[in-house]
């Protein structure tokens, strides 16, 4: 029988032990490990996250809309240890099947109305509030960079911050192939606040709420202490913006809310 060098079998099963900091957790299955009901509140909208990259975007958001004094807007927030594996109790996958936070249920409608995914959530609340998305061809460019982060984080955080912080070995070529595209992505966006003060243009928006998070705190330092590694002086345009949305008052409400 050909044996294979790599050692790599054909139908895939999951290792006993698969070690680094996440790998008591994943499974690859979906679905709820444990009985465990959701906490709720009686203001309008129910949040459900932690301190994360993904998990503070939209409490940022609903920061943003109480300093503006949006009635509607009032929150509860719940926090998901994901490390002890609350986003697989039974009450929170009833509401976002896919064990991810952040998640929300907007008690305010007739029926409460679950919604899961940072991106998705981001241009619910900006839609019924009407605030943070712009209309017209502004908000095509909205949506074309809230989409982008979404489509790019996965490369920073499962890629990148993956391999150089939490794997249970240093593979060189892993972290070169992934500091490579993050680096393309930190240019993609230096680029592009070089010729504007926010994501978008002039206007603060829900794209800058999504990106900052991973992106801003990932050249402040704040997220994998990656700075010097990536070298993020090398993006001063990136910088000025990191440091303009870290002066906002919500961010920092909303940036703290779970710690």
């Amino acid at each position: 029988m050909e044996q294979n060098p790599n050692h790599i079998p054909k139908v895939w099963s999951p290792p006993t032990a698969l070690g680094g900091k996440f790998g008591g957790i994943n499974r690859p299955t979906a679905g709820a490990r444990q009985e465990q009901a959701l906490p709720r509140g009686d203001k309008p909208l129910q949040l459900y996250s932690m301190e994360t990259p993904n998990g503070v975007k939209v409490a940022i958001l609903l920061e943003e809309l109480r300093a503006l004094g949006v009635e509607g807007a009032a929150y509860d927030a719940h926090r998901i240890d994901i490390m002890r594996g609350e986003q697989f109790g039974s009450g929170f996958v009833e509401i976002n099947p896919n064990s991810k936070i952040p998640a929300l249920v907007d008690q305010s409608e007739a029926q409460p109305v679950p919604v899961f995914e940072s991106g998705a959530i981001l241009l619910y609340l900006a839609e019924k509030f009407g605030h943070f998305v712009p209309a017209g061809a502004q908000r095509a460019q909205c949506l074309s960079w809230l989409f982008w982060q979404m489509g790019s984080a996965p490369y920073l955080g499962g890629g990148f911050g993956h391999f150089h912080v939490y794997a249970p070995e240093r593979i060189p070529y892993a972290i070169d192939r992934f500091t490579m595209e993050t680096k393309r992505q930190l240019s993609v966006l230096d680029q592009q606040l070089q010729k504007h003060e926010y994501i978008c243009g002039g206007d603060y928006t829900i794209a800058d709420m999504a990106i900052w998070p991973w992106y801003g705190c990932v050249a402040l330092g704040r997220v994998y202490n990656a700075a010097e590694f990536l070298d993020a002086q090398a993006y001063p345009h990136l910088l000025r913006w990191a440091h303009q949305i870290d002066a906002r008052a919500a961010v920092r409400l909303g940036s703290a809310l779970f710690k």
